[in-house]
């Protein structure tokens, strides 16, 4: 049998001297569609970068198809979706150039013959394909949220970690959208799914997690099963901001950054 997709082994994540995380422990198999819910703060986003390694955990281990965190290398597997986004720098980029920087990695570093189609194909499944050659900064915020889903979908990645996809993305988009993963759902890739509320997405769900904090302690897994939430837990499920900045260096090569 297959390794799940993400195993959390009572994981523990403290911040600025605070628990934030206390003893999480969570298997995906493969193929699932998680949706994590908590009431803001409750420490979604945290998890959710934990996992990318993107914060360092205090105790416990984290292991990505099998393979320890630390030890994992193979990053063109995972896709990410930050929650919020914003433009910053002097250096113009279009959206094909957003979506194009995606497909290269410390592994992959020149372009390939194919890479254009890949990209307005991306596109085209989030229906911005005719918006390709407009500056990223030009568009809203939901168009700039469904760009970096384009993004995520042209890595053509095992491992979707979605923040907060669908906010600012209207509803005709949301449709779209569900569609596109449960695709990807039916194809074996897994998603994680932090969220506000399910919306279009409630029906691609097989499991649903809150996180939480009773009684002003640390936050941990309150409800781990399937959909959906139990009605003592449904009135806190809110989100979490996390920025996150999409800023070209002077050569022109985007980067990603966590925002302060």
């Amino acid at each position: 049998m297959s390794p799940p997709v993400v195993c959390c082994d009572r994981v523990c994540v403290d911040i600025d001297a605070s628990c934030i995380l206390s003893n999480i422990t969570l298997d995906v198999p493969a193929g699932e569609f998680v949706a994590i819910l908590g009431s803001n703060g409750s420490g979604k986003t945290t998890l959710m970068r934990a996992i990318l390694g993107l914060v360092p955990i205090t105790s416990g281990e984290i292991e990505l198809f099998g393979t320890p965190l630390p030890r994992f290398r193979s990053w063109d597997r995972v896709a990410y979706v930050p929650q919020r986004l914003h433009s910053a720098g002097a250096v113009p980029v279009s959206v094909h150039e957003v979506v194009g920087a995606s497909l290269i990695s410390p592994r992959r570093r020149l372009p390939r013959r194919g890479d254009r189609r890949t990209v307005r194909d991306a596109l085209a499944r989030v229906g911005l394909e005719d918006r390709r050659k407009d500056r990223f900064d030009t568009l809203s915020g939901g168009q700039q949220r469904r760009v970096m889903i384009a993004a995520a979908l042209a890595k053509g990645s095992d491992l979707y970690v979605l923040d907060e996809p669908t906010a600012g993305v209207d509803a005709e988009s949301q449709e779209h959208l569900a569609r596109t993963f449960a695709h990807l759902r039916d194809q074996g890739r897994t998603t994680l799914l932090v969220t506000h509320e399910l919306g279009s997405f409630a029906s691609l769900a097989t499991r649903i997690v809150v996180l939480g904090s009773p009684r002003g302690e640390s936050s941990r897994v309150l409800y781990d099963g399937p959909p959906p939430v139990p009605e003592h837990l449904a009135e806190n499920v809110w989100h979490h901001s996390e920025d996150v900045v999409i800023r070209p260096d002077e050569g022109g090569l985007l980067h990603r950054d966590v925002a302060p």
